[in-house]
């Protein structure tokens, strides 16, 4: 595995994540397989949130199983995000809801603190100076360690940190071969003749280089936000050929390789895996073996259906 220092932050992080919304659906036994097998991969980084399962039960999963794994607690770091309630059908970066949100999430865990927390999509009504006392209050508590956020463009993070004392350290956006707005406009810019050319984001992608913000990508796999895997599926013949031929010359999947794209990106990214399938974890972790050409890059990237100017 590969590990990053985050930049103002968790210091040793593996480059891939695992992402725990699926948990839910294990036992605690394979639970405790998931996470175990992730570890031993090198995987010491494990993201939450607040509205993954039912009632935050991806969390309470977790933390039944975590036990059973051997695993100490200050060997690896647990991230979670607040501020989707679904239970109201709104997104609340309140104060309030900020520390009530934090406080669940521990419990749940049955933890002391969170190495990061993250406000999950903008709440468009949000009060930057509440947010500031919020995160004041967690970090002399000693709740939270560090902080993020998830799926903000430029200016929201700007508004933050005008107040905020504490730094951004985490910016969560999805992004994959089959969903690569983050780097498509750039491209393709002032070119009438595609939606490429559109700025669907403020040019995050580089705001979040120049300011030190980690992009941790979601979704490294999938079509659209829940459209399933791309990998092996037919819709997408060109970019599975090439896919796979670059597997074969690595002696990897061809998850691993579309994992190893993101990683390729000298942005220095960490990408989250949601499988709950040990056997997957193992072939994914070997993503962080690979090392894509200049062209490989390129090529992977035509063949998901792009092209250049």
């Amino acid at each position: 595995m590969r590990n990053i220092d985050i930049i103002n932050g968790p210091q040793n992080a593996s480059v891939i994540i695992q992402g725990c919304m699926r948990i839910p659906a294990l036992d605690k036994d394979a639970a405790a397989k998931v996470i175990r097998t992730a570890y031993d991969c090198g995987i010491n980084f494990f993201d939450h949130a607040t509205c993954y399962g039912e009632n935050g039960s991806a969390e309470i999963r977790f933390a039944e199983a975590f036990p059973l794994t051997g695993i100490k607690r200050e060997d690896i770091f647990i991230q979670s995000k607040c501020g989707i309630c679904p239970e109201r059908n709104e997104f609340d970066w309140t104060k309030d809801n900020i520390l009530s949100s934090v406080d669940d999430i521990l419990k749940r865990l049955n933890t002391e603190y969170l190495d990061t927390l993250l406000l999950h999509r903008p709440d468009v009504l949000f009060d930057p100076e509440e947010v500031a006392k919020a995160f004041d209050e967690l970090e002399e508590a000693g709740k939270v360690r560090h902080f993020g956020v998830s799926n903000l463009v430029p200016m929201q993070v700007e508004l933050l940190k005008k107040y905020v004392k504490q730094p951004i350290i985490i910016n969560q956006l999805q992004l994959s071969l089959e969903q690569s707005q983050l780097i498509d406009q750039a491209l393709y810019l002032n070119n009438k003749t595609t939606d490429f050319s559109i700025n669907r984001d403020g040019n995050v992608l580089d705001y979040c280089r120049l300011n030190d913000i980690t992009i941790q990508a979601w979704s490294p796999l999938q079509v659209g936000m829940f459209g399933g895997t791309f990998i092996d599926n037919p819709d997408y013949p060109e970019l599975n050929k090439t896919l796979g031929d670059m597997a074969e010359r690595e002696g990897v999947s061809k998850a691993a390789i579309a994992i190893a794209w993101i990683l390729r990106h000298p942005a220095g990214m960490q990408a989250i895996i949601g499988t709950m399938n040990p056997e997957h974890i193992k072939d994914i972790c070997a993503a962080t073996t690979v090392e894509l050409s200049h062209h490989d890059w390129y090529e992977l990237y035509l063949a998901s259906g792009k092209f250049l100017p």
